[in-house]
């Protein structure tokens, strides 16, 4: 399917280079082949944008004991003594493929320049595992952080785990040790496919509204008539209210875009705070281009600049 002419004018050559790279390991028309063989893409694409581990940051794979089964987590440390708060970080995929080991680099790279632990957590993928089996996964570890730890909680995620992560955050807000912010990167809340971004960037390089429907009926066992659970669209929750700081990334050529803006204005109507910030001219995974596009790069230290304001606790974003 031909690109829109609208992309040539606002994606860059950088980002063309990106997206050409993308697609050579994970085609437009992914969704279209085996799980097995998008995982396979997906795992390939990622490592193809790795990079080491910085200096000084040492990750240590271990698990945390769920109600059914061990769930995998991946434990990155930078022995900074001054550490206030821990991340507990969900990566991003489509609920479909990803783990630790496809956003490793990312990760270690944040706890760096952060200077905070961060914990990511492998919960379980559709479509062997439908929702919520991916929900009890990251309330499990955040149960299990909270008993260990009296480190104060950020919550990170990115697309689909920027989903978990305010699911996370809804499912925590009245008890005792709530989380102490979120920072969500082009998250999926919760969308009507028929209005908004999920039209104007229906076609969108990297990811469509087409793909959008699909993880939804993988996620969900084609069962869409549970898209309005909060549990599975925090945008759809008629309460808004306590919720963590919230800052949230997007990228301007998205059909997620407006999730994002939403979310923010309920947060910010129900007297919390939140912060909107549209990255322009980028595209969704544009943080597997933090090394390669000036743009995503930019965008990658605003996002550590988010957490390190929330680690302490001050609400001066702009």
């Amino acid at each position: 399917m031909p690109i829109p002419d609208k992309y040539l004018e606002l994606v860059d050559e950088e980002t063309w280079a990106f997206i050409d790279k993308t697609q050579r390991w994970y085609p437009p028309d992914a969704v279209n082949i085996s799980v097995h063989k998008q995982r396979e893409a997906y795992n390939g694409l990622c490592n193809s944008f790795a990079v080491k581990h910085p200096e000084d940051v040492t990750a240590q794979d271990t698990a945390v004991s769920g109600a059914e089964h061990e769930i995998p987590c991946r434990l990155y440390s930078c022995n900074n003594i001054e550490e206030n708060a821990q991340i507990l970080y969900f990566h991003g995929g489509g609920f479909v493929v990803g783990g630790l080991h496809s956003h490793d680099s990312y990760c270690a790279e944040i706890c760096k320049a952060t200077g905070l632990n961060l914990t990511a957590v492998d919960y379980r993928l559709a479509p062997e595992h439908h929702f919520p089996a991916d929900y009890d996964d990251v309330i499990g570890v955040y149960r299990h952080l909270i008993s260990q730890s009296q480190k104060p909680i950020i919550l990170l995620g990115d697309s689909a785990g920027g989903n978990l992560a305010a699911a996370l955050a809804h499912a925590s807000r009245r008890e005792a040790r709530r989380p102490i912010g979120q920072v969500l990167v082009y998250p999926t809340l919760g969308s009507d496919w028929t209005k908004g971004s999920c039209v104007e960037h229906a076609e969108a390089p990297m990811l469509t509204t087409e793909d959008m429907i699909y993880y939804a009926r993988m996620r969900t066992d084609g069962d869409l008539s549970m898209w309005d659970r909060k549990e599975l669209s925090p945008l759809f929750d008629p309460d808004f209210t306590n919720l963590p700081p919230t800052i949230i990334f997007s990228a301007q050529c998205d059909p997620l875009r407006d999730e994002g803006f939403n979310y923010c204005e309920k947060v910010n109507r129900a007297g919390g705070k939140a912060q909107f910030i549209e990255e322009l001219g980028l595209v969704h995974s544009y943080l597997l281009a933090r090394h390669s596009v000036n743009r995503a790069k930019q965008a990658f230290k605003n996002i550590v600049r988010a957490i390190t304001l929330l680690d302490q606790q001050n609400w001066q974003y702009l």
